[in-house]
């Protein structure tokens, strides 16, 4: 863009001349403007999912607003790395938002059996009840989110440090996911029950 800017300014084309860009910036030109109606639309089929799985529309939104929390590790690993935003990272964040997005049905689906089992023992009876209820749902995720992220990792990280034929745009793929998945478990472990917290005792008031 900057070269543009540049040419446009300070280079006068004789009549009958023309400039045009080629190469790998027309590819990643028409690959950006195909990533500006992809990703609305992957956002969109993830909100659809989410809403057919729960059936209402408040852990859906829950879900869907907790990716781009998600993707910082993501940002702050590829700002480590030193790689610019490119379509083969691009592609990478939309793997990672899958990721993200089942981590938090999961861990939801954990927290509604654990309230679920309280309200069948007689147990919910106050907010403090709600809260241990949460607690011991969300605890119940540790383990199994440790094992997955994990065997996440140990596929990723030789895609990242590959060194073979393709290995630049397949490690640009894989890094966001790597960073991704050191804020995504957090985020669904954390924040997402302490969320889901103030959610039920708002239901709870009204």
């Amino acid at each position: 863009k900057d070269a543009k800017k540049i040419l446009d300014k300070e280079l006068q084309l004789p009549a009958g001349y023309s400039l045009a860009w080629s190469g790998q910036f027309e590819y990643f030109e028409r690959a950006y403007k195909r990533l500006s109606y992809v990703v609305p639309m992957t956002l969109g089929i993830i909100f659809i999912m989410l809403f057919l799985a729960f059936k209402r529309i408040t852990p859906a939104l829950l879900i869907l607003g907790s990716l781009p929390f998600s993707l910082v590790g993501a940002v702050w690993f590829l700002y480590f790395l030193g790689h610019h935003f490119s379509i083969a990272s691009g592609v990478g964040m939309i793997a990672l938002s899958g990721l993200a997005a089942e981590f938090g049905i999961i861990m939801l689906v954990y927290l509604d059996d654990a309230i679920e089992r309280y309200r069948a023992a007689g147990k919910l009876n106050n907010n403090e009840d709600l809260y241990a209820a949460l607690i011991e749902g969300a605890a119940l995720r540790v383990r199994p989110k440790a094992m997955t992220v994990a065997v996440i990792l140990a596929g990723l990280i030789p895609i990242l440090i590959g060194t073979g034929t393709g290995s630049e745009a397949m490690s640009r793929i894989a890094a966001p996911m790597v960073g991704g998945m050191l804020t995504a478990p957090l985020l669904s472990l954390f924040v997402l029950p302490a969320a889901y917290i103030l959610i039920k005792c708002n239901y709870a008031k009204h």
